[in-house]
């Protein structure tokens, strides 16, 4: 299972319900890796995308506590075993969590490869990632070439579980 996030300096992902910085180029990486796969994310997230929709061309799978939560052309699922039984007989590099912060801490476990995109700079945030810099359990395995938006420094990277 793969993670994908954009971060940054901090390792921030969010403030006040959006997206700390849209980068073009980070949103296209995101649907080309993204296209005709697995997306697991949370309600929180959903209500952050146009018109609340699902993401098109991809199989979404939605955690949520509430068990009345329904999504027209999603998949609900209540509990991480019920994600995890819904998951079996799947290709793990065809499945993406893309968030938010609490999906991420939850199913980080989980994951063996993580796509980072890496702004430096520092917002103002109320969402994080976990410090993969900071977690012996992980490593950048690959660093992106450096590349600019408007005055906006980002790198794609990677980072993959030592232990798998």
């Amino acid at each position: 299972m793969k993670a994908i996030v954009a971060v940054d300096r901090n390792w921030a992902i969010g403030n006040r319900g959006g997206l700390l910085v849209s980068i073009p180029n980070d949103h296209k990486f995101f649907r080309r890796e993204t296209m005709g796969k697995v997306v697991i994310y949370g309600r929180k997230t959903l209500e952050t995308f146009p018109m609340r929709q699902p993401l098109d061309g991809r199989t979404n799978l939605i955690l949520s506590a509430n068990p009345d939560y329904e999504v027209r052309n999603a998949e609900v699922l209540h509990s991480i075993p019920a994600l995890l039984e819904r998951l079996k007989g799947l290709d793990t590099d065809d499945i993406y969590v893309i968030g938010g912060a609490s999906v991420y801490r939850e199913l980080l476990p989980y994951v063996d490869t993580a796509l980072v995109t890496r702004v430096d700079r520092a917002y103002e945030a109320d969402a994080f990632f976990p410090d993969l810099d900071a977690d012996p359990g992980w490593e950048k395995t690959e660093e992106g070439e450096e590349q600019t938006y408007f005055d906006l420094l980002y790198t794609f990277d990677v980072y993959r579980r030592k232990d798998r």
